[in-house]
């Protein structure tokens, strides 16, 4: 993983996900690591950016014409990568970060907020006490139902092919359905049972759509089954 970057630096990403009126998302990759971006917009055309990335000219220009960067939601310590360039593109943008993470991540880029009232009562942003507050979780409600985006308290990537395939299965990164990782049972939980509860609570989201995590595909078939498959770890 490479240091956290000084400047805009763009690494390979696929084009933006259009999923819903207020819900983009754009998924990149760190060597073999998939990564993921998602971008919310509020009833007022502000913008949310959760775990950015940077993208190329003429899709940041496409985000900039959707709506106005407001605030960035860095969602845990390990997400720290694209931060410090998001801040320093949009110096009016407000930081925000899980209380348990804040000064983890304020080694890169400077926290605004670790409370925050979106203005919007479809975006609701919590930090699961699970994970001493260390983690973020945003729930998004849309025309098409409810969305919820996980950042790596579960992920959803297959087994790949290689060497790096080979290691990140043999680091348990990848299934073949959504799962909890070892690495964030050991880095991450600190209240296993509290973190059964959590997706179990997910799983019974009122017209739940789809979950985003921020490893991997998006989980849209049976998102409900699939968060009480990754509970029973």
């Amino acid at each position: 993983m490479p240091k956290p970057f000084e400047e805009w630096t763009v690494l390979p990403h696929q084009p933006i996900e259009k999923l819903e009126d207020n819900l983009w998302r754009v998924e990149g990759r760190v060597d073999q690591l998939r990564r993921v971006m998602v971008v919310v917009r509020l009833a007022d055309g502000r913008l949310i950016i959760w775990n950015g990335i940077a993208l190329d000219e003429p899709e940041m220009k496409e985000l900039e014409a959707w709506g106005r960067p407001t605030f960035l939601v860095v969602p845990n310590a390990l997400h720290r990568l694209d931060a410090r360039i998001w801040k320093k593109r949009y110096p009016g943008l407000t930081v925000v970060a899980p209380p348990g993470a804040k000064k983890k991540i304020e080694e890169i880029v400077a926290v605004d907020r670790s409370d925050v009232d979106f203005g919007d009562a479809a975006v609701t942003l919590t930090f699961p006490e699970c994970t001493r507050a260390r983690e973020a979780l945003l729930t998004v409600k849309h025309a098409g139902g409810t969305t919820v985006v996980i950042n790596d308290l579960v992920m959803n990537m297959r087994h790949g092919p290689g060497f790096g395939g080979f290691m990140f299965r043999m680091m348990g990164f990848t299934s073949d359905k959504p799962k909890v990782v070892p690495a964030t049972k050991l880095l991450l939980v600190k209240d296993k049972p509290g973190l059964k509860t959590l997706l179990q609570q997910l799983a019974a989201t009122p017209d739940l759509k789809r979950v985003i995590v921020s490893h991997g595909d998006p989980i849209v078939d049976g998102p409900a089954e699939a968060l009480r498959h990754a509970a029973a770890f």
